[in-house]
């Protein structure tokens, strides 16, 4: 498998629990400690660590120490692969769109001409 195909499967296996994406989204705008986000979720410290691990084997947050504290924030890079496999989607589907829009102008062009 190729490495970008790796990426894409691996973050996208990572995001499908919505436990990890509600981790994720606690980390998207500063770094946290596991107590912070335990606290934030709701959820224990155990809990939210092994959540931590997925998301950093998977490129999606990294983990930095200040002093004694591991904090973790959001890596936009691991998110890149995933929103260019997604971005794959758009030309197709807005040509797609397109092509669905012409045809039913012609439709009702011919209906009311």
């Amino acid at each position: 498998m190729a490495p970008r195909a790796a990426a894409v499967d691996g973050a996208l296996q990572a995001l499908s629990d919505s436990t990890r994406r509600r981790v994720l989204a606690r980390v998207r705008d500063r770094p946290l400690a596991v107590g912070e986000i335990a606290l934030q979720l709701g959820i224990s410290q155990q809990i939210v660590s092994h959540h931590l691990r997925v998301l950093r084997t998977a490129g999606l947050v990294t983990e930095r120490r200040e002093r004694t504290r591991h904090l973790f924030v959001v890596r936009t890079d691991g998110l890149a692969a995933v929103r260019d496999f997604l971005d794959g989607f758009w030309p197709a589907h807005l040509e797609g769109l397109k092509r669905s829009a012409e045809a039913e102008a012609r439709r009702h062009g011919r209906n009311h001409g």
